[in-house]
């Protein structure tokens, strides 16, 4: 049986949907599977581990909703890597996400002190703070609720993959899907076919 490393085709965009299943939901137009797929990728990858772990940890639901933040907007955005983007994806998705109206204003913030923090630093900086209680965010004391912060999250999520299924094809949330669903498998797409390459990785991020 053929695997991945013998046909590209096989790799798996979200569970049960490979490379070549997106390529003839495309080609087919039909919308409804591929909102399917990238609403079970975000679920399946970042959402549900974290949610449904028998020991949960404040820390890992904030890493994780910060990764998929930035992988979210890239879908929205259409861009191929957040490289020197990514101030400006917390920024775009606090400012256009009422469910996070919280945090504007403090995107810069948030983006330095608890995405950074955590990444680099395995920790939030600067008096930040992660909890799993209380309101979604406290400015007064920048106290996060990373539990209530991941819920919403995959409400935003439901919101974003249910809007795809009624746009039009040629819309510009559909237009730029494929960008994002390309570049976070590292998959570059051309006209004819959607081929593996690495995407080299910056330093300094």
């Amino acid at each position: 049986m053929k695997s991945s490393l013998d046909d590209p085709e096989l790799t798996e965009l979200a569970t049960g949907f490979t490379v070549r299943d997106y390529k003839t939901a495309r080609d087919a137009k039909t919308r409804e599977a591929i909102a399917d797929a990238i609403c079970r990728r975000f679920t399946d990858r970042y959402i549900d581990p974290a949610s449904d772990a028998p020991k949960k940890h404040g820390f890992t639901m904030m890493a994780i909703s910060c990764l998929m933040i930035e992988a979210l907007e890239s879908f929205r955005q259409g861009w191929k890597t957040t490289d020197d983007k990514g101030q400006s994806a917390f920024c775009f998705f606090f400012d256009t996400e009422d469910a996070f109206k919280e945090f504007r204003g403090y995107a810069q913030y948030f983006y330095r002190n608890v995405r950074c923090g955590i990444l680099h630093q395995a920790e939030p900086a600067r008096g930040w703070r992660i909890v799993r209680n209380g309101p979604l965010f406290d400015p007064n004391t920048r106290t996060i609720n990373a539990a209530r912060f991941l819920r919403k999250l995959r409400g935003v999520l439901n919101d974003f993959c249910d809007r795809l299924k009624g746009a039009a094809w040629d819309s510009t949330d559909w237009k730029n899907v494929p960008e994002g669903l390309a570049a976070n498998r590292r998959l570059v797409l051309t006209e004819g076919s959607m081929q593996l390459r690495e995407i080299p990785l910056r330093r300094g991020r």
